[in-house]
């Protein structure tokens, strides 16, 4: 009994002890589950913004460096400053496999223009809210100052047109995060807030278009916001495919299952080689479209500043270590398909064989009907017509 309570004892003082000094916070699963994706949202509702139905969903990618360090924003949240402006939403949205940006060309706001690998809207307005938006081909656009509701009429309103989306979703994939605009801060990534401020000299002169349309947001920063929306049109397009990738493994999962319980694969050799297809084109959209997520983008190599932008934001979203999860869950899957596609060929090579044994028998047996009689009565006919002989001599 003593020793029960000193174990007791001991339990409610190490609680005691983690509520008041924090040590909650060291254990990061725990942390996460409400941390998650949805850091951001309880921010927001730290500062009375109500919290739509839509909003609360948890995303993919809950569990990354960036959602897991969400706290180092907190200095930049709770000290406003007077060079500082308000905290303002990034909604990143994926609405297809890909989009066709030349026909989307005529469609955008006539201010629109090309950026790099990007279509630009520099301002666009809906109620009281403005902001800029980078279309880019992967099937995902990215909405700086606008919410994921903005980010829907954005899309209803210009990307809904024929011969644009290839593909599209049943459902968007969305991923949002928060920025500040402070000329007197470096241009950065700190928690999951992006400090918009002042950054180095690029290396190219031309890595700028010259003549600029008034935007919503400064043109100083306009690379450098190029350069996030890049990396979180990567990651967006990156949960499209995990999303999917779920929903297949899902839809095979019982083939391991059938062959253990009946020793036969409960699915046709023609099935099995389209969920092969599907495999693969998984992999190639992963890894071998143009739009890949493994290569740096050729415009950040003669521009290291705003690669360090664009990597920063890919690796504390794990892209890459997310690719590689991606890749091995493919080729699990391409391994239990080869080997129930191999023994759909054992199967198919046994049927053959017993096939062919049985025609050799049926030719066997129709040779037998068809010759016996003949080899049967040709002895008589042969002494019958050696008397015939033998009768005409004498």
């Amino acid at each position: 009994m003593n020793r029960y309570l000193l174990n007791w004892g001991a339990r409610q003082s190490t609680r005691s002890f983690a509520s008041t000094s924090g040590l909650r916070q060291s254990v990061p699963r725990l942390a996460s589950a409400r941390l998650g994706s949805q850091s951001w949202r309880s921010f927001a509702s730290k500062t009375g913004k109500p919290l739509s139905p839509e909003v609360s969903k948890a995303k993919p990618k809950a569990f990354t460096p960036l959602r897991m360090t969400a706290e180092d924003s907190l200095p930049i949240r709770s000290n406003p400053k007077p060079t500082r402006s308000e905290i303002h939403p990034i909604t990143t949205l994926a609405t297809a496999e890909r989009y066709i940006l030349a026909h989307l060309r005529h469609r955008l706001p006539p201010h629109s223009r090309a950026l790099h690998e990007a279509f630009w809207v520099p301002s666009w307005a809906t109620g009281d809210k403005k902001g800029e938006v980078f279309i880019f081909n992967n099937g995902s656009f990215v909405c700086w100052g606008l919410s994921e509701e903005d980010a829907q009429v954005f899309r209803k309103e210009y990307m809904s047109g024929p011969g644009i989306e290839i593909g599209p979703l049943r459902e968007p994939e969305s991923e949002e995060l928060e920025f500040v605009t402070d000329p007197s801060e470096n241009t950065r990534l700190q928690g999951d807030l992006i400090i918009l401020g002042s950054s180095p000299t690029l290396s190219e002169d031309d890595s700028l278009p010259a003549a600029l349309p008034p935007s919503a947001l400064p043109k100083e920063t306009l690379l450098a916001r190029y350069a996030f929306s890049q990396a979180l049109s990567r990651s967006t397009a990156l949960s499209v495919l995990e999303v999917s990738l779920d929903h297949y493994l899902s839809s095979v999962a019982f083939l391991p299952h059938s062959l253990e319980k009946t020793g036969k694969p409960s699915m046709g050799r023609r099935a099995l080689v389209k969920k092969l297809g599907e495999l693969l084109k998984f992999r190639q959209g992963l890894n071998l479209n143009r739009e890949n997520f493994y290569d740096t983008p050729d415009f950040y190599w003669a521009e290291p500043v705003l690669e360090s932008y664009f990597n920063s934001l890919s690796n504390a979203l794990e892209v890459k270590a997310r690719i590689r999860d991606v890749n091995d869950k493919i080729t699990y899957a391409a391994e239990v398909q080869s080997v129930l596609r191999q023994l759909l060929t054992e199967t198919s090579a046994a049927r053959m064989e017993i096939i062919i044994i049985l025609l050799i028998a049926v030719e066997v047996v129709i040779v037998l009907i068809r010759d016996v009689p003949e080899l049967w009565h040709t002895p008589k006919e042969e002494k019958v017509h050696e008397e015939v002989l033998s009768t005409e001599r004498a």
